[in-house]
């Protein structure tokens, strides 16, 4: 009969600390299941934020392709407009010599 109560203080003894082990690993169960949330939640945050960066970015390269669009027009019209204002330079030369031969000659029917 000893033993049999030795064993039974033994087991409720091991119950116990088996309670005890079931309540810790619940509590731990409890803190993972909420750092899980979190970082779901964390990770669902970010991913929105990717995405939104995403979408800048792509405007971000729009604007940018229009942008280089309209400075290589304006290169092209700059180049048009000095090509222009030196073939004017070179009129304007020829005239000025054309008016001087015609002043000369003018000053020789004189």
């Amino acid at each position: 009969m000893h033993h049999y109560l030795q064993k039974l203080i033994g087991l409720r003894s091991s119950v116990g600390a088996s309670k005890e082990e079931v309540e810790r690993l619940q509590k731990e169960k409890t803190e993972l299941k909420e750092k899980e949330e979190k970082a779901s939640k964390e990770i669902k945050r970010l991913q929105e934020e990717i995405a939104s960066l995403s979408e800048n970015l792509k405007k971000v390269k729009l604007e940018s392709e229009e942008k280089d669009k309209r400075v290589e027009s304006a290169e092209s019209h700059v180049a048009a407009l000095q090509k222009q204002a030196a073939d004017l330079l070179l009129e304007y030369d020829r005239l000025l010599e054309d008016n001087q031969n015609l002043q000369t000659q003018a000053m020789g029917y004189r």
